[in-house]
């Protein structure tokens, strides 16, 4: 499947979906098409009961993101209407990142700023190459970073971090934003596509119900909104699959189970 004159490109290969932003002459910025591309493609992949990891990388080997394509905000942000039919796709996309069920995995390379690490936040798990750099330049820009991107920053790399990276609006490199726990690895810029194969494999073969169930549990205890209802049926749902007969009979037998997220 390919979206938006391919500056979203998407491909599965097995369990595992990619999502590409592929505007590498703006180290990836985002344009409004973008945005509304993304949210399909997302939108598909949990939809998708083949699909059981999804990840995000940026093409060109330059950029992540690099924030929001600040040249479309004369245009299709110059007055009230306007901003709010932007919003309403941009807010599309949050929502389908952050309603997603799959695990996400972030693969970076060079820069991600702004909406960008944003974008890089909302992922479950985030593997960056030693060349990367993140910073939040909106404190140089004069606006403010938005209220669910600074919950995530803040729960990542605690408030002190935060502020440091808010108020100074200083871009930090790999090291320290694995120090800080801003991101989980970092590898040499070779070894990206084997970390996060690794990784999604490992994903794949796991039970999606589990998997869901631990992630929606994890989100809602970080954002301090914990649904009891929904944990429980959440847990009743892994009690009754199938998968959790498959697991016990493929610990039994010592093989390998074969999950198929019901």
């Amino acid at each position: 499947m390919e979206a938006v004159a391919k500056k979203i490109i998407t491909r599965r290969e097995g369990g595992v979906a990619t999502l590409v932003f592929n505007n590498p002459e703006k180290r990836n910025a985002l344009s409004l098409e973008m945005w509304e591309g993304m949210a399909e493609a997302l939108e598909a992949f949990d939809a998708d009961p083949e699909v059981r990891a999804v990840v995000l990388r940026g093409a060109g080997g330059r950029a992540f993101i690099s924030g929001a394509d600040i040249s479309q905000f004369e245009e299709r942000r110059s007055t009230e209407e306007k901003a709010a039919q932007y919003s309403a796709i941009t807010d599309r996309a949050w929502l389908a990142l952050a309603r997603m069920r799959k695990p996400v995995i972030a693969a970076i390379e060079g820069f991600c700023i702004g909406g960008g690490l944003a974008v890089a936040m909302k992922a479950d798990i985030r593997i960056a190459t030693r060349d990367s750099v993140f910073g939040v330049p909106a404190a140089r820009l004069g606006i403010a970073y938005p209220l669910e991107a600074i919950r995530d920053l803040l729960n990542l790399v605690g408030p002190s971090e935060a502020k440091w990276i808010l108020f100074t609006g200083t871009q930090i490199d790999a090291e320290q934003a694995l120090r800080i726990g801003l991101i989980n690895k970092v590898v040499a810029k070779a070894e990206l596509d084997e970390a996060v194969s690794e990784l999604t494999h490992t994903l794949a073969d796991n039970a999606p119900l589990s998997m869901q169930a631990s992630k929606e549990t994890i989100d809602q205890i970080a954002r301090d909104s914990i649904d009891r209802k929904r944990l429980h049926e959440l847990g009743v749902a892994c009690i009754e699959s199938t998968d959790f007969a498959e697991g016990r009979r493929a610990f039994m037998e010592k093989r390998k189970p074969q999950f198929k997220g019901k």
